[in-house]
């Protein structure tokens, strides 16, 4: 049904160059499906880490060997996504994180061995979806319509993103966040049925080709995915392991709803600012929308820590979520544009991969030396105000698009 919902929409408004309308609803419904998935836990596995008796500085470390266990997965899932094609390195993901949510159910009983066990299972998973979802959609984009096509991918996620939390703190409010993950593993097998039936849009059997690579042409973007990679972590799981903490206390079922609560109210805003931003980017102010995006983004930043309320928090997230969209679309506008002219699709691609993991096991790094050296709350507000001024990174990767 939500397959059909989508080609239909999509059907009125696109002529895709390289996808059938059948191929890229089936693409638009596993990705709505996937971020479903996970947005209903991942905002709270922290939480629940937290509530089990890790410390902050624990959560920071289980980041650093995520991202890093991700950033070595980059190359491996691009020769996957080369030999086999990214619609199987997408299906493969998928399968890949339903036992990791199972084994972290486990988590209280077994310790450790469950946390590095769901820490490799995902980073593989992630790593290997990102990559593929990139090579996918880069190569079905239209090139007249990519900022209207790239917003549509984005209200759809952002329907998922919005809505998925609330949904997963009520689930966890009432049956507890263990319930919460065993939902989320359902989801995940619905994600992957849609896959079944696709076609590749890529050549299969292909080898990774480093000789001829553009360095000079792609080298500003990957230092400004660095600087997205830091703010993912910022925006993400240390923000809401520090709202849930240190304003909503952390204490009980109860936290995981008030947290769904203020991440779901960005929903809104988040539809309207991208299908505004997509017609923004086609117009050929892509440019101008990155800029400003990033700048209220590190504005944001500077904000959070004198945070004090729930509402003011919500309003930290509205204002978030605007800029990220805007800056996250652009971006990912000119980057497509980039693959397309590198002549190094895969590669390219798998670059920004390592760039943005390398980023945020920078920025995990980055937080763990702040608390060290001022203490846990201040410490990540001086990591806050460090974050400011590094993710000014994103708004320098002179991406020819941009340049026209």
């Amino acid at each position: 049904m939500i397959r059909q919902l989508i080609h239909r929409l999509l059907l009125r408004r696109h002529f895709w160059r390289y996808a059938t309308f059948s191929e890229v609803s089936e693409l638009y419904t596993s990705r709505m499906l996937r971020m479903l998935a996970i947005n209903i836990s991942a905002a709270f596995m922290a939480v629940f880490l937290y509530q089990n008796g890790y410390s902050i500085l624990f959560i920071a470390g289980y980041w650093v060997f995520y991202f890093v266990a991700k950033a070595l997965m980059t190359f491996p899932a691009a020769k996957y996504a080369a030999r086999f094609g990214p619609k199987h390195g997408i299906l493969l993901s998928n399968l890949l994180y339903i036992p990791s949510l199972v084994v972290f159910t486990f988590m209280p009983d077994w310790g450790l061995p469950a946390i590095i066990i769901t820490g490799l299972l995902q980073a593989t998973s992630v790593s290997l979806y990102g990559l593929c979802h990139m090579v996918d959609f880069s190569k079905v984009k239209s090139v007249d319509h990519a900022g209207k096509e790239i917003a549509f991918m984005t209200i759809f996620e952002k329907i998922a993103t919005g809505l998925s939390p609330l949904i997963g703190g009520m689930i966890a409010f009432m049956a507890g966040p263990r319930a919460t993950l065993w939902a989320a593993a359902i989801l995940f097998t619905v994600a992957s049925v849609p896959l079944f039936k696709t076609a590749e849009p890529t050549k299969t059997g292909q080898k990774l080709v480093f000789r001829g690579f553009p360095w000079r042409l792609v080298w500003r973007s990957y230092v400004a995915e660095i600087g997205i990679g830091f703010d993912v972590l910022a925006s993400g799981g240390v923000w809401m392991l520090m709202v849930a903490i240190f304003i909503l206390g952390a204490d009980g079922n109860q936290v995981y709803a008030e947290m769904g609560a203020l991440l779901s109210v960005v929903l809104l805003a988040a539809l309207v600012a991208s299908y505004v931003y997509g017609k923004i980017i086609d117009r050929r102010r892509g440019g101008e929308l990155l800029m400003t995006s990033v700048v209220v983004n590190s504005l944001v930043h500077l904000s959070r820590p004198f945070v004090t309320t729930p509402i003011i928090a919500a309003g930290v997230n509205l204002t978030n979520e605007a800029a990220t969209t805007g800056y996250a679309m652009s971006f990912t506008r000119g980057m497509f544009d980039t693959a397309d002219i590198s002549g190094h699709r895969i590669v390219y691609l798998a670059g920004m991969e390592l760039m943005l993991n390398i980023g945020a096991a920078l920025s995990s790094l980055l937080l763990i030396g702040f608390i060290q050296i001022f203490g846990t709350s201040p410490g990540m507000g001086h990591y806050f105000f460090a974050i400011a001024i590094i993710t000014l990174l994103i708004a320098t990767p002179k991406f020819p698009l941009y340049r026209k």
